[in-house]
C-alpha cells in the first residue's frame, strides 16, 4: 500500500555492513582493513522505543544491545542532550532528524574509537557533524564539525587534533572530515562513507574510512552481522593493540600521553 503522503515519514533504523580502512603514510607505511558492522539510528523518529527486531534490544541484555547511557552524558536522554549541545555551540536549526552511528554492543561489550551524530535541519540538510571520539585509556572528546550553514555532502570539515587518541601520533595538527552517501542499487540501499584523514605538523601522516551498506535492521540482517563477524567488539579492541604492536615492533616513534584537555568540546 502506498504510503499516505498527509502522515509524516518516520525514519526506521539501519544496519550498515561495511568496512574499515586505515592507512599510514610515514615514517613506515603501514595498512590494514577489517569488516565492521554499525547501527545508523534516527533519534527523532525512534523516541524512546526500542527495536521491533529480536536480537537486539535497547537498554536490556541481547545478543546484540544499545545503551542509551553509552551516549551522550550518560544520563540525559539522547535527544535532549545533543540537542543540548547543538543550542550552547549556536547550532539552532538542527531541527530535523538527528542520526546516530555507532556500534552495537556485542554479548555485553563494545568500544566505540568513533560516534558520529547526523544532525538535519527540517528541509533534509546536513547542518552539523558531532564526532565523539573514545580512546583505549577511558577518555573522550568531542569535535563538532559546523560553519554555519547546510553542510554539502563530500565536502571538507576541519578540527585541530587536541586528544590524544595513539602513542603513534603527537598531539598537534587537525583532520580533515568527509562524509559521502549514494544509491548502491535499485534497492534503495544507501552507501554510507565517513573519510577521516590526519595531518600533523609535516603534513599528511594517516588516511582512514569507514564504509557500509545501510539496510533495514532486522532479524535476517542482523543474524547475518553476527554469524559473520561473532566478536566484533571485542576483535576491534584486539586489533588496535596488535597494529600498536606492529608499529612498535617496526619503531614507529612512540610518544608518551599527554593530559587530557581541559575542554570536553572543541570545533
Amino acid at each position: 500500500m502506498p504510503r499516505d503522503p498527509s502522515q509524516p515519514f518516520m525514519a526506521q533504523p539501519q544496519l550498515c555492513l561495511g568496512q574499515v580502512r586505515h592507512t599510514r603514510l610515514r615514517p613506515r607505511r603501514h595498512f590494514f582493513s577489517y569488516g565492521i558492522y554499525y547501527l545508523r539510528l534516527p533519534l527523532r523518529s525512534m523516541g524512546e522505543q526500542d527495536f521491533s527486531a529480536r536480537l537486539i534490544s535497547r537498554n536490556r541484555a541481547n545478543l546484540l544491545s544499545f545503551r542509551d547511557s553509552d551516549h551522550g552524558d550518560g544520563s540525559t536522554p539522547l535527544l535532549a542532550w545533543i540537542d543540548g549541545v547543538l543550542q550552547e555551540q549556536g547550532v539552532r536549526d538542527a531541527d530535523g532528524e538527528i542520526w546516530l552511528q555507532t556500534m552495537p554492543r556485542v554479548f555485553g561489550y563494545v568500544f566505540n574509537p568513533v560516534s558520529f551524530w547526523f544532525c538535519h535541519r527540517a528541509d533534509g540538510a546536513l547542518r552539523a557533524v558531532l564526532c565523539d571520539v573514545r580512546n583505549t585509556f577511558g577518555e573522550r572528546h568531542l569535535y563538532l564539525l559546523d560553519h554555519g550553514a547546510a553542510i554539502a555532502y563530500g565536502s571538507e570539515l576541519r578540527a585541530n587534533k587536541i586528544f590524544h587518541v595513539s602513542p603513534f601520533c603527537k598531539v598537534e595538527g587537525g583532520y580533515r572530515f568527509r562524509f559521502l552517501r549514494a544509491k548502491k542499487d535499485a534497492g534503495q540501499n544507501e552507501h554510507h562513507l565517513a573519510c577521516v584523514d590526519y595531518d600533523d605538523a609535516s603534513g599528511p601522516l594517516l588516511q582512514t574510512s569507514l564504509s557500509g551498506i545501510a539496510v533495514p535492521l532486522r532479524d535476517r540482517a542482523l543474524g547475518a552481522a553476527l554469524l559473520r563477524y561473532p566478536l566484533m567488539t571485542f576483535g576491534v579492541m584486539a586489533r588496535i593493540h596488535w597494529q600498536a604492536l606492529r608499529l612498535w615492533l617496526r619503531r614507529v616513534p612512540f610518544f608518551s600521553k599527554p593530559h587530557p584537555p581541559q575542554e570536553k568540546l572543541s570545533r
